[in-house]
């Protein structure tokens, strides 16, 4: 089983439903109102549980009730949540609008997220006992830096998504072995609106870089490689919102079991596909039996 650490956000996500989404200064009516738990570090860690891996999640969830929630949803998936602090205050929070062909427009709101500035004895115990450190942007920057620098200094690969996409320090990237932004991200942080010529520039900072394309697929660049392109199994999405986070949980899983990267990236692909054809985030993310399937 694979051993993955994961430092990221939990939030609640409050997810409306809409045949159109608003512009602005606009008021629409919607269908559905869901709360889904959710951020992109508990999405990761879930995805990557549901995939087979043995997982450990490090971060924080407000006195409210939605972190009660967010902590027996992740306890309930069987993931280590000793290192997910709680904190007084509210939990972080995703305010999310999904319309009719099942794209979304996220507001997140820090919450507990924004008090996770440091790594404890404990943090650092868990990240040594790792093989594998999920990272994203959603938590403070110096934190999610110290992190990298420290899985580094342990040689634990680690995984990071930039998003919410933001300039990032050579600190951090330096430390980052595999980069998994979306095309928008990869287009943000290169200068490069071209994915293929994206990822060239990406692997000036990084080892290795995979470019998520949605229905396209993704891209596959390493230093002294090609860009290798990756197709999409072909479905009809009702709802992306999660999508990215499981495509990446179940590739570290993959990964973290010493697959090949075309294999690995397959399998989290059709993981990613199977969570688009239902509603939510972390409701959507399929079983390992399940991909196995498909």
């Amino acid at each position: 089983m694979t051993a993955i650490a994961v430092l990221g956000s939990t939030n609640m996500d409050l997810v409306a439903y809409v045949a159109r989404a608003p512009g602005r200064g606009e008021t629409v009516t919607g269908r559905e109102f869901r709360t889904v738990p959710g951020g992109k570090g508990a999405n990761q860690a879930l995805a990557a549980a549901r995939a087979g891996g043995e997982v450990v999640m490090i971060g924080a969830v407000g006195t409210d009730e939605y972190g009660s929630r967010l902590r027996t949803t992740l306890e309930h998936a069987g993931i280590d949540t000793d290192l997910l602090h709680t904190v007084a205050g509210p939990s972080g929070t995703a305010h999310v609008v999904v319309d009719d062909e099942g794209s979304n427009a996220i507001v997140v709101v820090p919450g507990a997220n924004g008090t996770v500035t440091a790594l404890g004895p404990g943090e650092h115990a868990a990240i040594a006992a790792a093989g594998l450190l999920l990272l994203q942007l959603e938590l403070p920057l110096r934190v999610v830096t110290e992190a990298a620098r420290a899985a580094r200094s342990l040689g634990v690969r680690t995984i990071l998504t930039p998003s919410p996409v933001q300039p990032l320090p050579a600190e951090l990237l330096d430390a980052v072995d595999l980069l998994i932004p979306n095309e928008h991200e990869a287009a943000a942080l290169s200068g490069y609106d071209d994915p293929h010529a994206a990822a060239q520039i990406l692997l000036r900072q990084v080892p290795e870089v995979v470019i998520t394309l949605g229905g396209k697929g993704c891209l596959y660049a390493a230093r002294g490689g090609e860009t290798v392109p990756f197709p999409a199994p072909e479905v009809t999405a009702v709802d992306t919102t999660g999508a990215g986070d499981t495509f990446v949980g179940t590739l570290a899983v993959a990964l973290g079991e010493g697959r090949a990267v075309p294999e690995a990236l397959a399998w989290a692909s059709s993981a990613a596909a199977l969570c688009v054809q239902r509603p939510g985030a972390s409701s959507s993310m399929p079983y390992r039996s399940e991909i196995d399937a498909a």
